[in-house]
């Protein structure tokens, strides 16, 4: 029986005091149990946990409590056992590192596309004014090789902060397509889509959610292989499963 709920969740907004925030949400987490990694910078919050759901759920609870993560929404899988080993709450230069200062997404968010129009737009093969698709895997290359949809641009990216670099040595390439930058959960892709949008490509969007949240509204359509995921679980299939819990899980071929 699947009785530990994971959750992941993030959102880019102005800390002033991230030292603060943490040493208020690191006994809280702590009291109720959960494990796994908060990351707090002065551009925001990001966070995978597991525990028990009423645990978890009494942590956002709490944490929507705060004006600046009221509404903040969470993906959901479930698991038969904890996929943490322990809970660190850690306070970074970024909740994400690109390494490119500028880009601040709390000022504003590149346009996000949801999973049911980006299904219809690879179902049809080109987007509703007629432009041909192209999704852009922003993970790094262990990632991909795990899974990601079919035909989606893979620029063996190491690390991140390699994204910058790797656009404009491929940016002449998304010339007059309609781009969707995607990644597991939309913190990366959300940063990409306001970089590509700088660079000058008019047509550019993120998948809002990522892959998990594209997993709970089009499945496996257009998608091969499973997700990968940074805890014990470390592939997850369409259902949001663990994959190695069921190798037939419908998601295609690694």
């Amino acid at each position: 029986m699947n009785s530990v709920l994971n959750i992941s969740a993030y959102r880019f907004v102005g800390i002033a005091d991230p030292l603060a925030l943490r040493d208020r949400l690191a006994p809280r987490a702590g009291v109720l149990g959960l494990l796994g990694t908060i990351l707090i910078a002065r551009e925001g919050i990001n966070l995978f946990l597991a525990g028990a759901p009423e645990a978890v759920r009494t942590f956002l609870d709490d944490l929507r409590a705060d004006g600046r993560f009221t509404g903040l929404e969470a993906k959901e899988s479930w698991s038969q056992r904890q996929p943490f080993r322990k809970l660190l709450v850690k306070v970074k230069r970024e909740i994400i590192r690109m390494n490119r200062p500028a880009i601040q997404p709390a000022a504003g968010r590149a346009p996000a596309l949801d999973a049911a129009t980006l299904k219809r737009w690879l179902d049809d093969g080109h987007d509703d004014e007629g432009r041909p698709v192209v999704t852009l895997d922003t993970r790094n290359a262990f990632e991909v090789d795990q899974g990601t949809f079919e035909g989606a641009l893979d620029w063996r990216l190491r690390k991140f902060s390699e994204f910058p670099a790797a656009l404009q040595a491929h940016a002449t390439e998304l010339a007059g397509k309609t781009v969707v930058s995607f990644c597991t959960g939309g913190i990366r892709c959300e940063k990409a889509a306001i970089l590509m949008r700088e660079a000058g490509l008019d047509h550019v969007w993120q998948l809002d959610g990522g892959i998990l949240k594209y997993f709970e509204t089009a499945g496996a359509a257009h998608f091969r292989g499973h997700c990968f995921v940074f805890d014990e679980r470390e592939l997850l299939d369409a259902r949001l499963a663990p994959a190695n819990a069921d190798q037939d899980s419908g998601c295609g071929g690694v």
